[in-house]
């Protein structure tokens, strides 16, 4: 009887796991703002109950924590804004250097190893043409959509219409002592790897775009912005940002010294904020084997793209934190832990 009652739960999970990951997929218009207003709730948890400690009410509370978050995002706005103005002003510039390095490229390839090509193709410039109206249109609305729904989620969780607590007791831990607990350190791990993360998100986007105007490379901020944003990625996001700062700088440092020297900066800063720093903040609690990592990287940006890979790590901490509530998932929880390997 035993046996049976085992198989036929087998049989459930193996029935109910690709439902529950197709709903996330087909479902992630309202899953990805929900999931990133409940980050962006737990971080200014902390403010919330220290107004609430000196009797401030809930609503002004809340209508103060949003407005912190529309300053934040008019300050994004601003920044993106300055940096476009930079880009449309100076691309004509840049793209003349481009193709003139292309040119020394083509020439170099084709002297010394034979490798011809075709008729010139101004692709780079295609880059700034083209009709895009459509395509852009499609994504401010579907961005401002994707807002407007994560504001919503925001208000919802801080006025704990949505209580995570109740939710964990009600549904998967059913006691109260153990989903207090879990609730907790949900709570504690999450707000601190957000902390944490943003700081070191933004000392890398300002030091990056500082080596930038140090080494008169074109649109620091655009390049702040953009290893800002990045580095959220786990792992990748500083590959990525180091390469194509590379590739970009190619064009108009001189290869042979210059442009050796500005890398060698630009890794300099990723590795003494992500590599160094980041660890020593998060602690041993964010302790995840790098494997788990690369494939909740997969997983996640696989359902929901770059917002899961934004979320993958917090999410693996969450699920984490429950498994280990569980005598029967503690080995699955001690496999995703690295007990030599933390996240970067």
């Amino acid at each position: 009887m035993l046996d049976q009652r085992r198989t036929t739960n087998v049989l459930l999970l193996i029935l109910v796991v690709p439902l529950v990951f197709y709903l996330l997929k087909i479902l992630s218009f309202i899953f990805i703002p929900l999931i990133f207003s409940m980050f962006i709730a737990l971080l200014f948890l902390p403010l919330m109950r220290w107004l609430g400690r000196r009797s401030v009410p809930r609503f002004v509370s809340i209508v103060i924590v949003l407005l912190l978050v529309a300053l934040g995002l008019k300050i994004g706005i601003e920044l993106i804004q300055l940096s476009s103005k930079q880009i449309l002003e100076n691309h004509t510039e840049f793209l003349d250097k481009a193709e003139l390095k292309l040119d020394d490229l083509k020439i170099y390839l084709s002297s010394h190893f034979g490798i011809e090509f075709g008729e010139d193709e101004n692709f780079i410039g295609q880059f700034f043409e083209g009709d895009n109206l459509g395509s852009t249109l499609e994504f401010l609305n579907s961005f401002l959509t994707s807002l407007l729904m994560t504001v919503f989620f925001v208000v919802l969780w801080l006025a704990e219409s949505i209580n995570v607590h109740k939710l964990l007791n009600i549904t998967l831990l059913k006691r109260k002592h153990t989903s207090i607990k879990a609730f907790m350190k949900i709570e504690n791990d999450l707000i601190k790897f957000i902390k944490v993360k943003f700081l070191v998100s933004a000392l890398t986007g300002i030091f990056t775009g500082l080596m930038c105007l140090f080494f008169d490379v074109s649109f620091p901020i655009f390049w702040g912005l953009f290893a800002f944003a990045i580095n959220f990625v786990q792992m990748v996001g500083s590959f990525i940002s180091v390469i194509m700062l590379s590739i970009f700088a190619f064009v108009e440092l001189d290869p042979t010294s210059t442009l050796f020297f500005f890398i060698l900066a630009i890794s300099l800063v990723q590795v003494t904020f992500g590599a160094i720093l980041e660890p020593i903040f998060m602690g041993k609690s964010f302790s995840i084997n790098v494997i788990a990592v690369l494939v909740m990287l997969m997983f996640w940006g696989f359902l929901w793209g770059i917002p899961g890979l934004i979320m993958a790590i917090p999410i693996t901490v969450f699920v984490k934190i429950i498994l280990e509530q569980f005598e029967g998932t503690k080995v699955i929880a001690s496999l995703i832990s690295g007990n030599q390997t933390t996240i970067k």
